[in-house]
């Protein structure tokens, strides 16, 4: 019984990092000192184009909270969007969030960032584009105050 706990873990553990897999995806840094709380950030594909992404949280991104999500392509034609958070410190498991086309450069949909175990937890955005050329992205990081 011991053995087989043991190996579920194992399975759980490796299914899960594969879920998080981003080796196919190309990313390029954000745009310095952004602050997702309150104003949209944004990142440079190289010479591909431009992303945005806004969370409408008005003034503070809580746990647990239903948040309307936003993202502005320029530059790129874009097949599919999602949006990850992922625990910049540990791992809190998968929160992927696929976006709807409203025109050909905005996607939007919600998303939820997951109960914090600690007084501020460090999360990170990931914005992944399908692209005609393969995957392309950016992150943005932000805390969550526990309240």
């Amino acid at each position: 019984m011991v053995t087989g706990l043991a190996l579920a873990a194992c399975a759980w553990y490796a299914f899960t990092h594969w879920l998080h897999r981003d080796s196919d995806v190309t990313w390029f840094a954000p745009a310095p000192n952004c602050d997702l709380h309150t104003a949209p950030c944004s990142a440079t594909l190289g010479d591909k184009g431009r992303i945005t992404l806004q969370i409408q949280a008005n003034g503070r991104i809580d746990a647990l909270q239903i948040l309307p999500l936003e993202v502005e392509v320029d530059g790129v034609k874009a097949s599919h969007v999602e949006v990850d958070f992922v625990g910049r410190d540990m791992d809190l498991g998968l929160h992927r969030f696929g976006l709807t086309a409203s025109s050909p450069s905005h996607f939007h949909g919600q998303g939820q960032v997951g109960i914090c175990t600690q007084n501020v937890m460090p999360w990170r955005a990931r914005v992944i584009l399908e692209t005609a050329e393969g995957k392309v992205g950016s992150w943005f990081d932000f805390d969550v105050i526990r309240s």
